[in-house]
């Protein structure tokens, strides 16, 4: 999947200003609200707080995949998100998570979305690239990052 085609800088926030797992949600959902890419905030929200609730996207090494499907939205969308500090997710290995991906897609189409949170988490396996992410100055470093 060529993820550049799914995100541009102007899909990564590079400094959350959200402290818990919540405002991290909210904060990302509206900023792709706020792009145009999301047509119903709440049904968008409530999708990945719904999924949240089923078992907690926070994997591990500082990594989380907020995402869900909804009628919101009418393609596969994504965000990128940065808080250095951290922000405790429930991840599996108890640490906070400093990079989130959020991702939502049509309730009719789950191609796209499990074959991109599967390229999300093989490219953040590796330490270094996650340290280089949370290093990048600016989002199109990030993005540069993130894609190759």
């Amino acid at each position: 999947m060529n993820l550049k085609k799914v995100l541009s800088p102007e899909d990564i926030i590079i400094s959350l200003e959200a402290t818990s797992k919540e405002e991290v949600i909210k904060e990302m959902v509206d900023h792709l609200y706020k792009r145009g890419k999301i047509e119903d905030r709440e049904a968008a929200l409530q999708a990945i707080l719904e999924r949240e609730k089923k078992m907690s996207t926070g994997l591990e090494k500082g990594v989380a995949l907020p995402h869900g499907k909804c009628e919101a939205v009418k393609e596969l969308i994504a965000a990128i998100a940065l808080k250095r500090e951290g922000v405790d997710f429930d991840s599996i290995d108890g640490q906070p998570a400093q990079i989130f991906i959020m991702t939502l897609s049509p309730l009719n189409r789950s191609g796209p979305h499990i074959q991109f949170l599967a390229e999300v988490t093989r490219l953040l396996k590796s330490k270094e690239k996650r340290e280089k992410i949370l290093q990048a100055s600016s989002k199109e470093e990030v993005l540069e990052l993130f894609c190759s």
